[in-house]
């Protein structure tokens, strides 16, 4: 992949961050329990960006603010990806079979249109 070429693929983009992390020397503090932790954080921040509002509120916020909500959606994807590469993870492959299980346990004749956990479907 070359500097002016876009990420193609998940892989691309895992590289990408690791890249960018890299070259500041930051991987010494990258540590599962550190990196978990900035994942959560990170999705704080989406959520303080619909927190108080109703729906008529988010729906003019989300128009106004879309590159903020971009900019901790991406932050979230980012950690995502180190941690997944940091700990050997194919992240496409992990979610592939995690929809594999989900599929067993919300089969669409029982789940569809309801939100009941699954074991009480």
């Amino acid at each position: 992949m070359t500097k002016k070429s876009s990420p193609k693929t998940l892989k691309d983009l895992q590289i990408l961050v690791i890249a960018f992390r890299d070259a500041r020397s930051w991987k010494q503090f990258h540590n599962p329990k550190d990196i978990a932790l900035s994942l959560v954080l990170e999705a704080g921040e989406v959520m303080e960006h619909f927190q108080w509002k109703n729906e008529k509120e988010i729906e003019k916020y989300v128009i106004e603010n879309k590159q903020e909500i971009a900019d901790e959606l991406a932050d979230v994807f980012s950690y995502m990806l180190i941690m997944a590469n940091d700990l050997n993870i194919d992240i496409a492959k992990a979610l592939q079979q995690k929809i594999e299980k989900n599929n067993k346990k919300y089969p669409v004749e029982k789940a569809k249109g309801n939100h009941i956990k699954y074991n009480k479907l």
